[in-house]
């Protein structure tokens, strides 16, 4: 049964644990760690998928993951001050794209090579 959000009601539905995520991890100085990202109000946030499909579909197959259990994923990102976990986040910015035009190239160079 669905949760429709009354005009009156001020209290969102109760939070629900999500179960086993797919947590993308990148390497890290003793093994993997989670990486964290962004919302687009700039505000951190840990980040785990509901399927493996989801995670590769988002970040492409080659992100690593690992799967971790949404409780022990805010335990791992609470000491870092970061309190809210996205599921299955939606949209993702695209790669920015590489410096192909001369006069791109140039000032890159001209800025790398002032002191």
């Amino acid at each position: 049964m669905a949760v429709l959000l009354d005009g009156d009601e001020s209290e969102p539905p109760e939070r629900l644990p999500a179960g086993p995520l797919y947590v993308p991890v990148r390497p890290g100085p003793s093994g993997y760690v989670a990486r964290l990202f962004r919302t687009p109000l700039g505000a951190r946030t840990a980040v785990g998928f509901t399927s493996a499909r989801g995670l590769t579909d988002t970040l492409g197959p080659q992100q690593r993951w690992i799967r971790l259990a949404e409780p022990a994923l805010r335990a791992l990102a609470a000491p870092l001050g970061i309190t809210t976990v996205t599921v299955d986040p939606l949209f993702t910015a695209p790669a920015p794209a590489p410096l192909t035009t001369p006069a791109a190239a140039s000032t890159v160079a001209l800025l790398t090579t002032r002191a």
